[in-house]
């Protein structure tokens, strides 16, 4: 579809301010005396530690060359080792030193700082606006096959070491920057998961995560148990910032919702509250209808909660051709 040329020039316009007032064109870069490109590398190993030379070219969409020369320095500054991997003693990883480490803080509350800012100057709602349409922007960008963005990921079903810490994690870490909760949400989830973890020898539970290397960066379950009466319950529904606009969540939806139906469960519910309009226009687009909004405070501060129920597809007539029912959404906040 044609797009029109005036957004088409806005667009742009707006990009080449965002590029000079973030410092892409030249002086301090995030506070630093570093270039752009050894900035994103301090970032994405400090959120991703164990990454490749290659792994990390991919991400940062750099030559060979330029990677080497750009690690030589890092690692001669003290910012960055490389140790040998485990698992293949001719691969190499990459991890922040504890000066690294110290470094990456510092460029994150220097960004912090310089996005808090500009949001103080926006009206009430709009800083969502602005976090929705530029996952969207960067989203169609690195729909682009030809063009990686990541190291690949994968979906992995069943327990893997660590999982509740990380699931946790992503979701005390999300939440508390999207939606203000605290201490309590944390604890809520790493007792609901850790029980549920327990339960999983039971074939109609199940849990996914998404891989990117060694390192989880999403999840979802489906538990079969908790709400009886032969209906699903999905749960732990999360991606790591890094991993949005990927299709991750899509997969990982399909995962669960195959499950569910290939356990004939009548129904899937899940739990979320009101303000996620992206999540929810995902849910409803996979099948997903709210059924009931209700405040309640079970995540440390009230909030309108919403229950979505997804009903399990018909099969198809006989003598008709069946259709494959998509399964397309990305993140949700679910009841623990």
């Amino acid at each position: 579809m044609a797009s029109n040329p005036q957004i088409v020039e806005g667009i742009r316009a707006a990009s080449r301010a965002l590029v000079r007032e973030l410092g892409f064109m030249g002086g301090d870069f995030a506070g630093t005396s570093l270039s752009p490109s050894a900035v994103h590398t301090l970032i994405e190993l400090d959120r991703t530690p164990g990454m490749s030379a290659g792994e990390l070219g991919a991400m940062l969409r750099l030559e060979k060359s330029s990677v080497s020369r750009m690690l030589h320095k890092l690692i001669a500054a003290g910012d960055i080792v490389e140790a040998v991997d485990e698992a293949d003693a001719r691969a190499k990883k990459l991890y922040l030193t504890a000066a690294g480490q110290a470094r990456a803080r510092a460029i994150h509350a220097f960004g912090r700082r310089q996005v808090n800012t500009a949001l103080a100057r926006l009206g009430p709602g709009e800083d969502q606006l602005v976090l929705d349409g530029l996952r969207l922007y960067a989203g169609a960008f690195a729909d682009d096959a030809g063009s990686p963005s990541a190291p690949p990921c994968k979906i992995v079903r069943g327990y893997q070491p660590g999982i509740i810490a990380r699931i946790t994690q992503m979701h005390a870490l999300y939440y508390a920057r999207t939606a203000g909760f605290g201490q309590h949400f944390e604890s809520v989830v790493a007792k609901g998961l850790a029980e549920f973890c327990d339960r999983l020898a039971n074939p109609s539970n199940a849990i996914w995560v998404a891989m990117r290397g060694a390192q989880m960066v999403g999840s979802i379950a489906i538990d079969g148990e908790d709400l009886g009466g032969n209906i699903a319950h999905l749960r732990w529904f999360i991606l790591d910032d890094t991993a949005r606009g990927a299709g991750l969540g899509r997969q990982l939806l399909a995962a669960a919702l195959a499950h569910a139906d290939e356990c004939r469960f009548d129904a899937t519910h899940l739990w979320t509250f009101s303000g996620l309009q992206a999540a929810r226009h995902l849910y409803e687009a996979n099948g997903f209808s709210c059924v009931e909004e209700t405040p309640g405070s079970q995540w440390g501060r009230e909030v309108m909660e919403q229950r979505f129920v997804r009903k399990r597809p018909r099969p198809p007539s006989p003598g008709l051709n069946a259709l494959s029912p998509g399964t397309r959404a990305t993140r949700d906040s679910q009841r623990r």
